[in-house]
């Protein structure tokens, strides 16, 4: 029993070194967790395996050491295509398709991981050494060894909550990290596999609410003092944003209304007496505290219009260059110019970065998107063109299953084509479908997209369209990915890495939809009175961090900046606006509504209209977040002045509670379907 012990044991923890080495460099942990899960799980291993005969001791005894290299092969290959740790939620609800899809990228991951997966097979090979030299028997255990066992197993499992009930008592980052505002990134690399793994199984069991953070009180007069106008901002519009009225052209002019806030007449007594849950409770109550986004000179901006709203695939500033992308160049430096504006990277990548642009909610753990399919979407963009008597459209050129769009979007009011079927039957689901030529081209064309759906709704008097692109999708090269290989002459004099140049090759095409896209509205008269908005879903994480930096011109590893984007918010009338304060994608759904002058509550988002007085907040998925003041980067726990402005400790504390009460009011939102409680206390009309 001893010997079996000790080689699982040492297995575990030869392993997470690997696997901390591969993915995190000599980049400090945290074994506080690590120890106690492995004698936990090397323990009840030990046990099991001396149960039986020697010949089915150790067939289980392989089974135990294989299914342990899996994990960890797996979590490795996953996070080096990723940059995410793989979750059970990510393999139950997306395994099949990601396999199907993204096989190739599974190849290059395993490929570009071989040395670091061998390294992790030691312990497979040492096993059938020891075994063959009978070192270890496995013979079945005495009383005593199995006692002795069970004794591992609960020596590991009261360290384990030993340690939990410490961070607890003592309010340390770690426990927060852990239990509450679970961030996966941070667990895999502080705690390791085997603990992060019992985190996500136990979240999968166990009730949501056991892991929820509570603390609102902390937050809620911060959020209420921050939505305050700085010292020195115009009440009426913040200085932040240049060239106010002075850069409105003479064709849209607009009249500054009088100063109103951002609110629907919500029947507060109603509501509580409604709620019937904490959850709701603590909503109701949180919501009530927030100060809201004022009206200003560019609310109803574009009352009136058509948009096109655009989630690009993969999509940077990198991209886009005054000669290869010219389209681009243009729209990202005219219209609304966002001069530090940020795509965090969420857990669900595209799908939460989805997300996070059509609801303007902070994405809860994975998959958002799809468990949103359930809830009422009363305040969607389609819901709010639709009460305009508009119809809106949404294409992808990709499955129609995949993230099981197929269900999320039309809940949000759309009516959603694309170009594959996926899982999904012919006789059901084929009038879903939009034909585009190469349709199983990988990645397939953008511009081949346009071609196919803009007669489709062109056509309308007034119309709103959702485009969740692909071309830009990785790995970037020039032998698996089709629109670099398409593109691949335009770069070839770039003085880059193939897969910088591959990059930009793919987005190239993007270019080209763009181009074709405005041509096409121009040509049935539709362009003036269109606005063309493109935010991406993440960064191109797949690219290595040298060759990303590399176009970037400057380091980016461990910095904020990784995040920085650009935004499109543009229509062809217009002169430039620029935008100087820190925003992001979660703030293009209040900002969107704001200048379709929709009549919307800025209280149920947890972004803020962008060209409000709001303070500059962004907040990334592991909880750092950039103010007008200071870029904090959690992982490093270091607040970095942006103005010479001192940073003292309450400041960031209280920032830290405005950020845990965005996530814990997103969540919770979408957890309890809040909107539709929210409407059932409005008027009829409202």
């Amino acid at each position: 029993m001893k010997k079996t012990f000790i080689l699982l044991w040492g297995s575990i923890v030869y392993m997470e070194i690997i696997y901390h080495l591969a993915c995190f460099g000599l980049a400090g942990c945290n074994p506080l967790l690590m120890l106690p899960s492995s004698l936990l799980w090397a323990g009840l291993g030990a046990l099991l395996t001396g149960f039986m005969r020697k010949k089915t001791n150790k067939i289980f005894f392989w089974i135990l050491q294989v299914t342990g290299f899996l994990i960890f092969a797996s979590q490795l290959v996953y996070f080096k295509i990723f940059k995410q740790p793989l979750l059970i939620a990510a393999v139950q609800n997306a395994g099949g398709m990601a396999l199907k899809n993204y096989w190739r990228e599974a190849l290059a991951g395993i490929l570009s991981a071989s040395g670091f997966l061998l390294l992790l097979a030691v312990p497979l090979a040492a096993a059938g050494m020891l075994l063959k030299i009978r070192w270890l028997t496995l013979r079945s255990h005495t009383l005593y060894a199995r006692l002795a066992c069970v004794a591992v197993f609960t020596v590991g499992i009261l360290g384990f909550f030993s340690v939990m009930l410490g961070g607890y008592l003592l309010k340390a980052d770690y426990y927060e990290e852990y239990r509450e505002f679970y961030d996966p990134n941070a667990a895999i690399e502080q705690f390791g596999v085997v603990a992060c793994l019992q985190r996500d199984v136990a979240g999968g069991i166990l009730p949501r609410s056991i892991f929820e953070v509570d603390s609102w009180e902390d937050s809620e007069e911060v959020m209420a003092r921050t939505e305050e106008p700085a010292e020195g901002l115009n009440p009426d519009v913040s200085d932040n944003i240049s060239q106010a009225v002075e850069g409105v052209s003479a064709n849209t002019p607009v009249e500054k209304p009088e100063i109103l806030e951002n609110i629907l007449p919500i029947d507060f007594e109603k509501l509580e007496q409604i709620s019937e849950t904490d959850d709701l409770k603590k909503l109701t109550d949180y919501i009530q505290t927030v100060e809201p986004t004022k009206k200003n000179e560019y609310t109803g901006f574009f009352e009136g219009y058509n948009l096109i709203y655009l989630t690009a695939e993969g999509f940077c500033s990198y991209a886009v260059d005054k000669t290869l992308t010219p389209t681009l160049y243009k729209l990202t430096h005219s219209g609304f110019v966002a001069e530090d504006y940020y795509v965090p990277l969420w857990q669900t990548s595209t799908s939460d970065g989805e997300y996070v642009n059509l609801t303007g909610l902070i994405p809860d753990q994975q998959f958002s998107m799809k468990r949103s399919a359930v809830n009422e979407q009363p305040f969607s963009l389609p819901a709010y063109f639709a009460r305009e008597g508009v119809k809106s459209y949404a294409y992808h050129n990709n499955t129609l299953s995949y993230y099981e769009r197929h269900l999320s979007h039309p809940n949000l009011g759309y009516i959603f084509r694309a170009s594959k079927l996926g899982e999904l039957t012919e006789e059901e689901w084929g009038d879903s479908i939009f034909p585009m030529e190469n349709a199983n081209a990988w990645p397939s064309s953008d511009l081949d997209m346009m071609k196919a759906t803009i007669p489709e709704y062109i056509g309308d008097e007034r119309f709103h369209v959702y485009y969740m692109t692909v071309s830009g999708h990785m790995n970037y090269n020039f032998t698996g990915n089709q629109m670099s290989k398409k593109n691949k002459e335009a770069v070839e004099g770039l003085p880059f890495s193939e897969e910088g140049k591959a990059y930009i090759a793919c987005n190239i095409e993007l270019d080209k939809a763009l181009e074709y896209l405005i041509a096409e509205l121009d040509k049935a008269g539709k362009l003036e009175k269109t606005v063309i908005c493109l935010s991406a879903d993440h960064y191109p994480y797949a690219m290595d961090i040298k060759n990303l930096e590399e176009l970037a011109g400057e380091p980016l590893e461990g910095t904020l900046d990784i995040y920085r984007n650009s935004l499109i918010l543009w229509n062809s009338e217009m002169e430039t606006v620029e935008i100087n304060k820190a925003c992001s994608a979660l703030d293009l759904m209040p900002t969107l509504l704001n200048l379709f002058g929709f009549h919307y509550d800025s209280r149920l988002f947890a972004g803020h209209d962008m060209l409000s007085d709001s303070l500059p907040l962004v907040t990334f998925s592991d909880r750092s977040f950039i103010t007008d003041k200071v870029s904090y980067y959690r992982k490093d726990r270091v607040g970095t002045p942006i103005t010479e402005e001192e940073i003292t400790e309450e400041y960031l504390d209280e920032m830290r509670a405005v950020v845990r009460s965005m996530n814990n009011f997103s969540g919770r939102v979408l957890n309890n379907n809040y909107y539709h409680y929210i409407v059932e206390c409005l008027p009829e009309e409202w």
